[in-house]
């Protein structure tokens, strides 16, 4: 049987999380687990080469630390358990773990069974990169770029309410076309048009409430031409999510979709700002990552 392994992000949550390593170094030591505290992304991604197949590693981080290390654990066919200390932590709420406290949470790590979790790919011209909850595209990517460098003592929820302000300031609109599993499905001014493996994103909103993360599928969310007083008035039904039957959202699950615009559009993966492009593709890796659930 393998030995846990424990990586930390110390820089996670705003540098919350540095504040767990001298009782990560207890637990560890106690339970003969391996930590690794992350100092830069080069030395992490060699150690996680290092890590022997089928081994579980529990990310004490966020979504941004999950996007940043999902290469890795897909590559060397890694179990992952999350220990959550982002900012966000949609990947934590739909392992069920978000609620944990760091040692209950580490304690499922060493002793949960993995389980198959489906995975989304992001293909552009210049990208080609895997993400666990969400893919962003136009104004929710915008608000998220926003919330990354928003003030440091806002976190969570608060912090991405507040980029939706300031981004409804200057709303921008995409001419986009999407089809789904090669079917035209929407063509027009558009707000966004996102991907949900999980069911929420943005630290919680929960945009696709009936989204799997286990039925070999994904969930677009694509919302049209919305000026800035309807998107204000969207924003509480989002929060409490009855935003599926406003007559210009469109949530339909898929394994594949192509999207194309005039225009650059802004994309995230869990969060992660990655760049513009203009034409983009997406397709669902079915089972491809283990994890441990509560």
């Amino acid at each position: 049987m393998n030995r846990l392994h424990i990586l930390i992000n110390p820089l996670a949550g705003g540098g919350k999380a540095r504040r767990l390593v001298p009782a990560l170094q207890t637990w560890a030591s106690g339970h003969a687990a391996i930590l690794h505290i992350a100092q830069d992304i080069p030395g992490t991604l060699a150690w996680l080469d290092s890590v022997p197949s089928g081994s579980t590693v529990a990310l004490v981080g966020g979504d941004g630390t999950i996007n940043q290390l999902l290469p890795s654990f897909v590559r060397n066919k890694l179990c992952m358990a999350v220990i959550p200390q982002g900012s966000g932590n949609d990947v934590a709420r739909a392992l069920g773990v978000a609620g944990l406290r760091w040692d209950a949470a580490l304690q499922l790590a060493e002793q949960g069974t993995p389980q198959a979790m489906d995975l989304g790919w992001l293909r552009t011209a210049e990208l080609n990169r895997p993400f666990l909850s969400s893919l962003t595209v136009g104004f929710d990517s915008a608000v998220g770029f926003k919330a990354l460098h928003g003030p440091r003592w806002l976190r969570g929820l608060p912090r991405y309410l507040l980029a939706t302000f300031r981004e409804l300031t200057a709303l921008q609109t995409w001419d986009m076309q999407v089809a789904l599993d090669g079917v035209p499905v929407h063509q027009g001014t558009t707000l966004f048009a996102s991907t949900l493996n999980t069911p929420s994103y943005g630290s919680g909103m929960p945009a696709v409430p009936h989204a799997l993360t286990n039925d070999g599928a994904l969930d677009a969310l694509v919302a049209g031409d919305f000026n800035t007083v309807q998107t204000l008035a969207m924003l509480p039904r989002l929060l409490m999510a009855r935003h599926l039957s406003h007559p210009r959202v469109l949530t339909r699950r898929f394994k594949t979709m192509d999207i194309r615009c005039a225009k650059p559009l802004p994309l995230a993966t869990d969060g992660e700002y990655v760049g513009e492009t203009l034409s983009l593709s997406v397709q669902v890796d079915a089972g491809a990552l283990q994890v441990i659930r509560r």
